[in-house]
């Protein structure tokens, strides 16, 4: 397929076919036939991550114009988005969109993708990921999901229950509420798959952006059976509102973490976002 320079993407805006150029297999409306979709963005993104590896762009370069890589590769715009908002999650390429990708880097201060999937963090950190289903449910969606998610007043949505492990121990419950067409994909996953945001990937929904809160909470009822603890127990808080490369609300999720297990850190860049996950290293003295 080959990433396109100033000079390949000129040469294709003048008419040449790019290798391997899918703009046959279009739809009047610009979206891809068929079910490729999912696999296309993910052959722009690795192509892409290999010229900023080789050091094409340059560090602090940009990126060419969406419309631009939408030509060359021959697919929508919104191809190319998921293929940038990858890239983007995995520390490559800056998030505003409107403007030209900078390229932050050949490797990443701190993986988005980790900070937001906890199946990542913990392979990052050389812990083994594990997860059960406690419930899975159809209800009406709450105000507050309604004003998160963007629904309709008499909008159902699904909300899972799951524990979330490390190395077989219970460490963080996960309370996630999903506007009815993602969580239907979610319900047909298997009952203790250990990352939904890596099968809803192959069903090309990406996690792109995602809002965090860190606070306190007290351990309820469900909280005290599943990890163990007291009921009241304090524990670490994380509220995360997560949206697709367009804005579109894929889920409201809040995560308690057992005391002693992690801590977050947040470091203030230019250059880019270092708010990550830490394996908790003990308490304060």
């Amino acid at each position: 397929m080959g990433a396109p320079t100033a000079d390949r993407v000129a040469g294709r805006l003048l008419g040449e076919a790019p290798a391997g150029s899918a703009g046959d297999r279009m739809n009047q409306d610009g979206s891809r036939r068929g079910t490729d979709d999912g696999v296309m963005y993910r052959r722009v993104a690795a192509d892409l991550r290999d010229a900023i590896a080789d050091g094409a762009y340059g560090s602090g370069g940009k990126l060419p114009a969406e419309a631009a890589l939408a030509e060359h590769y021959g697919v929508s715009r919104g191809t190319i988005r998921q293929a940038l908002a990858l890239l983007r999650s995995n520390g490559l390429v800056t998030s505003r969109r409107g403007t030209r990708r900078v390229v932050l880097g050949t490797a990443p201060v701190q993986s988005f993708s980790e900070l937001l999937s906890f199946t990542n963090w913990a392979r990052s950190v050389g812990e083994e990921p594990g997860a059960v289903l406690d419930s899975m449910v159809v209800r009406p969606a709450g105000d507050q999901e309604r004003e998160r998610l963007r629904l309709e007043p008499d909008a159902d949505v699904y909300a899972v229950l799951r524990v979330r492990t490390l190395s077989g121990r219970p460490v963080m419950i996960e309370r996630t509420v999903y506007p009815v067409w993602v969580g239907e994909l979610v319900a047909r996953l298997p009952v203790n798959e250990v990352s939904y945001t890596e099968q809803l990937l192959e069903h090309g929904i990406v996690f792109a952006d995602a809002d965090h809160t860190i606070d306190l909470a007290y351990a309820d009822a469900d909280d005290a059976r599943l990890l163990g603890c007291a009921d009241g127990t304090a524990l670490l808080r994380e509220l995360r509102h997560t949206t697709d490369p367009t804005g579109r609300p894929l889920e409201w999720s809040e995560d308690r973490y057992l005391p002693g297990t992690v801590a977050f850190t947040v470091h203030n860049s230019i250059a880019a976002s270092a708010f990550s996950r830490l394996r908790h290293a003990g308490p304060a003295r």
